[in-house]
């Protein structure tokens, strides 16, 4: 599948602001069912400095400055990504096994993916978290039927409120809340499997999202989507990782676009920065995600 996808973020400041440092991740990341194809970075005012750089984890992330007065700041990202259908997840070790095999053993071979079952700034591990999840997981039950039936109990136990929490509450409050938007849905997921010892990374990103039928699609109606993904080790070789969406209860498919991978929200942030003056602010952000034609092919003249 191929999708456009275009993110603007638009500010107003009042007083103006002097100067400014930004970070974005705003570029999709290349993965075995992701191609990014195009994609395009305009800032206005136009930075006095800007450089792309990769981060930890693998992802792109641009660094811009402003060092000059200003009333406003555009930043428009625009990109061309293919996707493909995730593969079949078939029959994976059972989740006790898994932390087994996570946990740390003298003399037993590292999994990079461990690094992903601690506690991070927004998701701590707590009991809190194990008393919820464990009804989902028996004993010797296979770590991805496991990992499903909780996503399919948090979106069944929590309420879609995109007034209830913003992007600093806790994952436990949102816990206790049980409301929240698929920032905090991903922040419990998270927390329930790394809790019992199970390495689970945040994903950011956009979801194509089809309007009802008989209406048109509106431009900046999508938003920026965020999903978990448990880590599946393999008995031999690299393991893998099972995106799973709470918000939708559904695994992630063709029209996802991953744009960046992180312990939590804080490591892979859309924008985020420090700016001097502006007190006073006003923000917009619209994402549009929309199916893109393939080109046509070249046409041939006869000779």
């Amino acid at each position: 599948m191929l999708l456009h996808v275009l993110h603007e973020t638009a500010y107003r400041y009042a007083p103006p602001v002097r100067t400014a440092q930004h970070m974005v991740h705003l570029k999709p990341a290349g993965t075995a069912r992701q191609q990014l194809l195009s994609h395009r970075l305009v800032i206005d005012p136009e930075p006095a400095r800007l450089n792309e750089t990769v981060d930890v984890y693998g992802n792109t992330r641009t660094f811009f400055s402003l060092q000059f007065s200003h009333e406003s700041l555009r930043v428009t990202a625009e990109s061309l990504v293919s996707t493909a259908p995730a593969s079949e997840i078939g029959g994976s070790l059972p989740w006790d096994d898994v932390v087994e095999r996570i946990r740390y053993h003298r003399g037993t071979h590292y999994d990079p993916a461990s690094e992903f079952a601690f506690a991070s700034p927004y998701v701590p591990r707590d009991k809190a978290f194990t008393d919820y999840a464990l009804p989902s997981f028996a004993a010797g039950r296979p770590l991805a039927d496991a990992a499903r039936e909780l996503m399919h109990r948090i979106h069944e136990d929590f309420e879609y409120e995109t007034t209830a929490t913003d992007v600093n509450t806790p994952a436990l409050e949102a816990l206790e809340l049980r409301k929240g938007v698929c920032q905090d849905l991903a922040h419990v997921m998270l927390g329930c499997l790394r809790s019992l010892g199970l390495p689970a990374r945040y994903v950011s990103g956009y979801l194509l999202t089809e309007p009802p039928a008989g209406q048109a699609r509106l431009v900046g109606s999508d938003a920026s989507h965020a999903w978990a993904a448990v880590y599946l080790p393999s008995l031999d070789g690299p393991g893998e990782w099972l995106d799973l969406d709470p918000t939708n209860d559904r695994t992630a498919g063709e029209d996802y676009v991953t744009l960046a991978i992180g312990r939590d929200y804080s490591d892979v942030s859309p924008m985020r920065g420090v700016i001097h003056g502006g007190a006073n602010h006003r923000l917009r952000v619209a994402v549009t995600v929309t199916p893109a034609e393939p080109a046509a092919p070249a046409m041939e003249t006869a000779a």
